[in-house]
């Protein structure tokens, strides 16, 4: 077994369990555990401990797929079918007289389906994680994972729905023809700007709250994250200015929210740089963006636009500035760089000119993580019985988990609490609820874990 253990920890793995799983007079059976950097790197070690002399190699896993084997999500049901009569209260002949009174009131089956506490997570697969249009069925194990936080952290039952279309009126009548069976809607990982239309169309047509997680669920924990970045280098929203890089789905809603919230100095670049009403091929999205930001009137690039910013928020594309840029922005500056997995900046090289630095990934403090924001935004929604998603709310919602991040633990690599954090999800609902009109009892079927 050392050589075994050398031969990995040469390669630069790590074994982190030997468990014997079969023992036999000349040999062992072992299972070996081992950490490796990425799969290119799994590999290579399965080869260098092929080669130890005596060590046969049988079956190889990777955990991450063994995670995923058969599902993450389950159905269950609430009520014991142990014998004739419970299947006559919970089918039929009593169900029918259940089916009556709905049929007579349909505004009920909030009080008698699963519908109070149901969302639908609606993907058309063309926006997944970082990996692009890669369809409805490598999105399926994402939106599975989507419902299993829904779950863990807000006790809501979300369903993945994974749409063998990318045709935007056919997604509309899709999710408008499900909708029955929900409290709300998740739209998630669907491009702009389809996801736009899809959206403000859904939300027309739908008495039951419409979010785009991408878009909405990201801009909360911005804003959230943002408000502590500022209480720690002693500035106020309204007097800073904000320089954006990206003006997609997460851009345009952090754009709307950060306004919403009191921004007023707001400068958008995209691929074509600075956007100003007098750019050509400004439409759509682009042309509000236009109209509600920049008014110093900037021109050029974002690396031009950044000089003198107070804040640097990315949601773009890996490298579009460099450390030597970010030594060019106002004194205690603030960096967000947000693209996965590489962001628009080096973290490090970010971290030695700005006082507060956060991204996307795990693997750096300040997190800026969607988790944090929707289960507790759902939790709110259904518990008040709400129609709709209103930016209050949202500006609600990342107060609210802001908030979490008590003054005597506030400092520049501790701006976002851990999503693990007690009161996060229970902060957020509680704020959506007020902001939606008021508390609601929460049923003690959902009661969170």
């Amino acid at each position: 077994m050392s050589a075994l253990t050398a031969a990995v920890e040469g390669a630069g793995g790590s074994i982190t369990a030997l468990d014997v799983t079969a023992s036999g007079h000349q040999r062992l059976q072992i299972d070996v555990t081992v950490a490796a950097r990425d799969t290119t790197h799994a590999d290579e070690l399965v080869a260098v401990m092929r080669a130890v002399p005596g060590v046969v190699i049988g079956k190889v896993s990777d955990r991450v797929f063994l995670a995923h084997i058969g599902g993450k999500i389950a159905m269950d049901g609430k009520r014991p079918i142990r014998n004739r009569d419970d299947l006559s209260l919970v089918y039929t002949p009593g169900v029918a007289r259940v089916s009556m009174a709905l049929a007579a009131n349909p505004e009920d089956a909030r009080r008698l389906t699963i519908k109070r506490n149901s969302v639908a997570v609606i993907t058309d697969g063309s926006a997944v994680l970082g990996l692009g249009n890669v369809g409805p069925y490598a999105a399926l194990p994402v939106m599975e994972g989507k419902a299993a936080l829904f779950k863990r952290f807000g006790g809501i039952d979300a369903w993945p729905l994974c749409l063998d279309t990318q045709d935007t009126e056919e997604i509309i009548s899709v999710v408008r023809a499900v909708a029955p069976g929900f409290a709300g809607i998740n739209l998630e990982d669907i491009a702009a700007p389809r996801c736009f239309e899809i959206e403000a169309r859904l939300r027309e047509q739908l008495d039951i709250p419409v979010f785009h997680d991408d878009q909405h669920g990201t801009a909360i924990v911005v804003l959230a994250a943002l408000l502590n970045a500022l209480r720690v280098v002693d500035k106020r929203l309204d007097r800073v200015r904000i320089v954006m890089s990206g003006a997609g789905a997460a851009g345009t809603a952090i754009i709307r929210l950060l306004l919403a919230a009191g921004a007023r100095d707001l400068v958008v670049s995209d691929i074509d740089g600075v956007v100003t009403t007098d750019r050509p091929g400004i439409t759509g999205e682009l042309a509000w963006i236009a109209a509600h930001t920049n008014r110093v009137d900037l021109h050029g690039t974002i690396r031009e636009a950044i000089v003198g910013a107070d804040v640097f928020i990315g949601v773009s594309a890996p490298d579009v500035i460099t450390g030597e840029d970010v030594s060019r922005m106002a004194e205690r500056s603030i960096v967000f760089a947000l693209a996965n997995p590489d962001p628009e900046v080096d973290p490090a090289e970010a971290s030695r000119y700005a006082a507060v630095v956060a991204t996307g990934r795990s693997d750096y403090p300040n997190q800026i993580n969607n988790v944090l924001a929707f289960p507790g935004v759902f939790r709110g929604l259904l518990d008040a019985q709400s129609k709709e998603v209103t930016t209050p709310m949202l500006v609600a919602a990342a107060h609210a988990l802001a908030g979490v991040v008590k003054d005597e633990e506030l400092n520049a690599a501790y701006i976002t609490p851990s999503v693990f954090h007690a009161d996060v999800h229970t902060a957020v609902a509680a704020a959506v609820r007020t902001a939606a009109g008021g508390p609601v009892e929460l049923p003690k079927d959902t009661e969170v874990e």
